[in-house]
């Protein structure tokens, strides 16, 4: 099967490569190219493949969909202080992307159409595409944001306490995630499947991580013998579909019964996992 380019990253290589601090040269040597080649690369000239793009950001130590962002995005990290990972406060959105979650949530992925979303954030379709090529590029941009907020709550939960706490945490911040950002998760939800690749690769190895986040900190557990031992694995992965779906099944949730939901998940996990109470 012959490899299909991906367009529209070639900007997005060289700001990442200046802000790298790596060189033209050095980075068409790290990737076995001629400067001429990565130079025509870099200006829209020749089009990249998901292997070549996976060198470069190999070389670059970023991840691959960072190069399928707006360029100065300024919409891939969350605010506010991530160690308080029970408090969510609004993230940060340009109005596109605000539109973005609006849209599709209530039309879907294929239902949507950058007019609308223009319409909604109140600019033109001419002002939209300037920044969003393409709704694949609002949907990457929106699965960034979503995956750096929860990252980053899922670290904080379990950082510097004992692993069944910190186990019962993480399970906890990622079922509030899904009650407190439900309009972001829900379209998370049911529109994942619409990722091309490689936005497709970069979201499975990102959900890895969450689940291996969990997996390793039910293993510690197991070895102090506060859970069963053995695989522990597929109740792992259980218990992050479990969170996931939970915007599948409620309305939008006040803050009471959002921390009442979570703190049941994490009730529901440790039963899972076989938590020893008399430990």
């Amino acid at each position: 099967m012959v490899e299909q380019p991906v367009t529209d990253s070639g900007a997005a290589v060289r700001e990442l490569r200046k802000q790298a601090g790596v060189t033209l040269r050095g980075l068409a040597a790290g990737i076995g190219v001629s400067v001429g080649t990565m130079s025509a690369i870099e200006n829209g000239k020749v089009g990249l493949t998901v292997d070549r793009l996976r060198e470069i950001a190999q070389c670059l130590d970023v991840p691959v969909a960072r190069f399928l962002e707006p360029p100065g995005s300024a919409n891939t990290a969350p605010e506010g202080d991530p160690a308080d990972w029970r408090v969510f406060t609004p993230l940060t959105l340009d109005p596109v992307l605000e539109s973005a979650i609006d849209v599709f949530e209530e039309l879907g992925y294929h239902g949507a159409t950058m007019r609308l979303i223009a319409a909604g954030a109140d600019i033109s379709v001419a002002g939209i595409y300037h920044h969003y090529p393409s709704k694949q590029h609002l949907l990457v941009a929106l699965v960034n944001i979503a995956h750096a907020d929860l990252a980053q709550r899922l670290d904080a939960a379990g950082d510097g306490v004992d692993a069944v706490t910190a186990f019962a945490n993480m399970v906890e911040a990622l079922t509030l995630f899904h009650v407190e950002r439900r309009a972001l998760a829900l379209v998370l939800a049911t529109e994942l499947r619409r990722l091309e690749e490689p936005n497709r690769t970069h979201l499975q190895a990102s959900m890895a991580q969450i689940e291996g986040r969990l997996l390793d900190t039910a293993r510690r557990a197991a070895d102090l013998g506060s859970f069963r031992s053995g695989d522990l694995s597929v109740a792992t992965k259980a218990i992050v579909t479990m969170c996931m779906a939970v915007p599948t099944w409620t309305d939008d949730a006040d803050a009471v019964q959002g921390r009442r939901i979570a703190r049941q998940y994490a009730s529901l996990a440790l039963d899972m996992v076989g938590f020893h109470s008399g430990h």
